[in-house]
């Protein structure tokens, strides 16, 4: 039976995707700088006994750092509602220092994975990467990233079946989280619960 958090992410992402109208944005970010906004006056944190919003369980969503995916609109995450961990492909190896910490002295309990259609991770290999770094970079990056895994994979879902496994046999990972995996599709804004192996 999905959790309340599975629920609540399956329902905010139909309304969502139902007025989803950016499937054709490129792979790279748009802009090389980022506006500087005034600082905003922080809202009011709400406290810890406040129920609203809440589910019975506090999520660890991992995420890619694709620009075109807004974790918050697409899964239906307020501000203060989740630590969102991103990384390149949204890799649970790559993401377990923060989920670690977020469940160890935060508690956390949930951790919803979601990797996406159209991902960079698809297009290369760790050899590919690592001649890029030896042309575009002095002798001594290859050397300090040595065999470094940069964690790419060939198939989406099943990069998110792999990932589920690697969560569900660590044991880093409290064994009461809930943990699933989805796949968003950023043609469409959509998500698809995948099915661990």
């Amino acid at each position: 039976m999905p959790s309340p958090n599975q629920q609540n992410l399956k329902k905010k992402n139909a309304e969502y995707s139902e007025k989803f109208n950016n499937g054709d944005l490129k792979l790279p970010p748009g802009r090389s700088t980022l506006s500087v906004c005034p600082r905003l006056p922080r809202p009011p944190r709400r406290h810890a006994s406040s129920q609203e919003h809440r589910t019975d369980r506090e999520p660890t969503p991992v995420t890619c750092m694709d620009a075109r995916i807004d974790p918050a609109a697409a899964f239906g995450i307020d501000l203060g509602d989740a630590h969102v961990v991103r990384n390149a492909g949204g890799c649970a190896k790559d993401a377990l220092r923060s989920i670690v910490i977020s469940q160890q002295l935060l508690g956390t309990r949930e951790i919803i994975l979601v990797k996406h259609t159209g991902c960079g991770m698809l297009t290369f290999t760790n050899d590919d990467i690592r001649a890029v770094v030896k042309e575009n970079l002095p002798p001594a990056a290859s050397a300090e990233l040595g065999t470094t895994d940069f964690l790419p994979f060939p198939e989406v879902e099943q990069a998110v079946r792999d990932d589920l496994a690697f969560l569900k046999q660590t044991t880093t990972i409290r064994e009461d989280t809930v943990v699933s995996g989805w796949v968003y599709d950023v043609k469409t804004g959509a998500v698809k619960s995948i099915t661990p192996a």
